[in-house]
């Protein structure tokens, strides 16, 4: 686990380069640290999903109290 967090939330994160994490996690082969790199577009994918999900209940939100108003 904590092999995953440093070169998801450490290194690739931050723009190191996939052929530097590789090296330091001793990879034989980039597609074994390309595997890290589907874990960070999926957590900004679900991030961006949420996100999407709040600002939605924000403007249903706003445009109920606006209605209101009137």
């Amino acid at each position: 686990m904590a092999r995953h967090t440093f070169a998801t939330t450490v290194t690739l994160s931050n723009g190191v380069p996939f052929e530097t994490v590789s090296k330091m996690l001793g990879h034989t082969k980039i597609t074994i640290t390309q595997i890290y790199a589907k874990d960070i577009e999926r957590k900004v994918s679900d991030d961006m999903n949420n996100l999407r999900a709040i600002l939605g209940s924000k403007k249903e939100n706003q445009n109920k109290s606006n209605h209101h108003i009137g």
